[in-house]
């Protein structure tokens, strides 16, 4: 690996959260088998039509975990899938399974990284990063990625109003939250183009009668909750408990 000259950003050592860095994984079950699956079927149905169709495409995993979305894009087909977590227990899991997971941090690698990437996923939520670091994050995703190349994050949803203030309160090492509108505006500001916000859907597990349930009622309530944000003149309109965002890294002719 080389230095990246287009990034001189903060050091892995300097960040701010401690208790549950951003560059580990830390929404594993206690049956960390047991979350292949149920990720698996999150990640499918939550993100795997906004990732590229080419399956020789250049990915990296950041805070990769056991490597939930690794095993997901091996079993789609994609031959060069990597992730990476500080935690080297948690990269035991994914490596016993044969994929390609590497212990590393996230700055670093990303300032060191050699080939463009057609793709960055971020499984740990930007939400332990403080504001500086987040920009400096998105900075380092973009020097990364290829022209065209494409990053997802995600956030807990400040808009929904039954879980954003507790979300964010409820972990010492969430520094903001963020809303549809604020996703794309820093996405934006950080240099990405054609970005997208969308919902983060918990209820895809079809076999659980429980799941439709959980829709209905999640349904009903989004409809009352979006009637009262346009009463107050608010025009919110993504209020799952959790928010992501893609956007591509701009081409040379998007760039001139």
């Amino acid at each position: 690996m080389r230095e990246n000259e287009d990034f001189d950003g903060p050091r892995d050592e300097e960040l701010a959260a401690k208790i549950e860095p951003f560059d580990s994984f830390w929404e594993a079950p206690s049956d960390v088998e047991k979350g292949y699956a149920s990720f698996g079927r999150f990640y499918r149905h939550n993100y795997l039509a906004r990732i590229p169709q080419n399956r020789a495409a250049r990915i990296l995993v950041v805070s990769c975990g056991p490597g939930y979305f690794v095993q997901l894009l091996k079993d789609e087909g994609y031959e060069n899938a990597t992730g990476i977590d500080s935690s080297r227990e948690k990269i035991e899991w994914g490596r016993r399974r044969g994929l390609d997971c590497r212990v590393a941090r996230v700055f670093r690698f990303l300032r060191e990284s050699d080939d463009p990437l057609d793709l960055i996923f971020c499984e740990q939520e930007i939400n332990h990063l403080t504001k500086s670091e987040i920009l400096a994050f998105l900075e380092a995703c973009r020097a990364a990625l290829r022209p065209g190349g494409t990053l997802i994050v995600h956030s807990i949803n400040g808009a929904n109003p039954m879980t954003g203030s507790e979300s964010r309160a409820g972990n010492f090492d969430h520094y903001n939250s963020f809303t549809e509108y604020s996703l794309r505006q820093i996405l934006l500001h950080a240099g990405f183009r054609h970005v997208e916000a969308f919902p983060l859907h918990l209820y895809v597990f079809w076999t659980n009668p429980l799941n439709y349930v959980a829709l209905v009622v999640f349904g009903v309530s989004s409809l009352l909750f979006r009637a009262y944000f346009r009463l107050v003149g608010k025009d919110a309109t993504i209020l799952t408990k959790k928010i992501a965002a893609c956007g591509q890294r701009p081409d040379a002719a998007e760039a001139g």
